[in-house]
């Protein structure tokens, strides 16, 4: 059996500017195409606790969060994600919080005017 290889691409938005590169994953005979074999082989990763991709969907496929022994295709795009700056429940919570308040100040303001 001979060697095999799969054609990925490569791209890291953990900084400012995401950076797309492609990326050959040479395979053994009998190894699997996984998420967690391309990052150890492109040098990103030592193993699934490693401290660089610790955090729950720091990396996924075509924008899927993947775990770590996801399978891979030739032609995937791997995507390293940068960790979010604002927690989107936070925001939709504080949001919501905003509305009630405004429909609370404008059920105030009509009583002071019936009260007028």
């Amino acid at each position: 059996m001979s060697e095999s290889a799969l054609e990925i691409l490569l791209c890291d938005a953990r900084g400012r500017q995401p950076i797309l590169r492609p990326f050959r994953l040479e395979l053994r005979p009998g190894e699997l195409a996984t998420v967690g074999l391309a990052l150890c082989k492109a040098g990103i990763a030592s193993g699934p606790e490693d401290p660089v991709l610790e955090r729950k969907g720091s990396f996924g496929v075509f924008g899927k969060r993947k775990d770590w022994d996801s399978p891979l295709y030739s032609g995937d795009r791997l995507e390293l994600y940068a960790p979010l700056l604002i927690d989107p429940k936070a925001v939709r919570r504080k949001k919501a919080n905003q509305n009630q308040d405004a429909k609370f100040q404008a059920a105030a303001a009509r009583r002071n005017a019936r009260r007028l």
